[in-house]
Parts: structure tokens; sequence; C-alpha cells
């Protein structure tokens, strides 16, 4: 049940979710926190205005990171839990598709022995090969132009962001690196928590 109500949340972001300009509000926050990180301090990096929630917890986790290992954890984490979820998202379609055309095809038995069963009722014919003829009908347009788009949508938008993202914090994993590794602990400046 959790995995089809996510398939039916992730209809909201098929036609909204831009990601070449999410991966440029990425771009411009990873510089912006990059040239923060310079002159102050990675711990300024919550400070930076960012553009989508992702960003902001990103560049939250970057200021309160303890060491490079704790903001790499948080970060593998959750890539794999937003993968996770798309990919149950994209499986619910995917499974819709493959299934339509054969409940179609159930739907085109019973029309058959429907009017197999009232042959010798010619008025019976007609309104049974319908059911037999729409419902095949039904299954195809439900696989082939309405589940499996959405699938495919889905997966590129998926890959989309996902690629920015990985790049992200590849970036801010580079300025934890360069500043935790570099720094000794008692010079670094204590860590402040986000209220």
């Amino acid at each position: 049940r959790e995995e089809i109500g996510r398939a039916m949340r992730a209809l909201a972001p098929l036609c909204r979710d831009r990601p070449e300009a999410d991966a440029l509000a990425a771009r411009r926050a990873v510089n912006a926190v990059e040239a923060l990180a310079e002159v102050r301090s990675i711990a300024c990096a919550d400070r930076v205005r960012t553009a989508g929630l992702f960003l902001r917890r990103a560049a939250c986790r970057l200021s309160d990171a303890a060491s490079v290992q704790d903001f790499t954890r948080w970060a593998e984490e959750d890539l794999a839990g937003r993968a996770r979820r798309h990919a149950g998202a994209i499986a619910t379609w995917r499974a819709l598709a493959d299934a339509a055309p054969m409940m179609g095809m159930i739907g085109t038995v019973i029309g058959l022995v429907r009017m197999f069963a009232g042959m010798d009722d010619s008025a019976a014919i007609g309104p049974a090969m319908a059911l037999a003829m729409l419902t095949t009908l039904y299954g195809v347009i439900l696989s082939g132009a309405i589940a499996g788009p959405i699938a495919a949508r889905l997966e590129r938008l998926s890959e989309a962001e996902l690629d920015w993202q990985r790049w992200t914090l590849a970036r801010f994993e580079a300025l934890a690196r360069a500043e935790l590794e570099a720094t000794p602990l008692r010079a670094r400046p204590p860590l402040r928590t986000v209220s």
C-alpha cells in the first residue's frame, strides 16, 4: 500500500519538476557555499540561501559535520534512500503498465465467453463482442499511453535529480575534506546547532 501511495504522490512532480533548473540552482548554491567556506569556514554553509529542501539539508549537514566520514555516511544514506523511494514508485507504474494488457485480455476472454454463451441470440453477440474489444483497448491504452510513459518520465526525472544531488554532495564532501582533514580539531570553530 505504501508503494502505491508513493506512486500516486509521484504524479505531482511528474509535470512540475525541472531537473535542469534544479541542477542550476544546485550549482549556484555550491558556488556560494564554496566562496563562503573559503572566506570563513564550512560551519557557515547553512547561512547560504538555497532553493529546495535537499540543498538546505545538505548545507546544514555540511555546516554541522564533525568529520568527513559523518558527512559522507549521511550523504550515502540519503541518496540511497531517495533512490529506493524513486525506484519503488517507478516499479509500481511499470507493474501497472505490464499488468494492464493482461487485465484487458481477461476482459476479452469474459466477453468471448459471454458471446459464445449467447450464440443462439444474435442480439447478445454485439454487446459481448463490444466488451471483449473495449477491455483490450482499455488495457492497451492504460499500458502504452498512461502507465508506461509515466514510468519512463519518472525514471528520467529520478536519474537527473540523483545526478545533480550526487554532484552537489561530492563538492560538499570535498569542502569538508579540505577543511576538516587539514585543520586540527582545536583550531576549528565550534559546531553550532541549527535552531
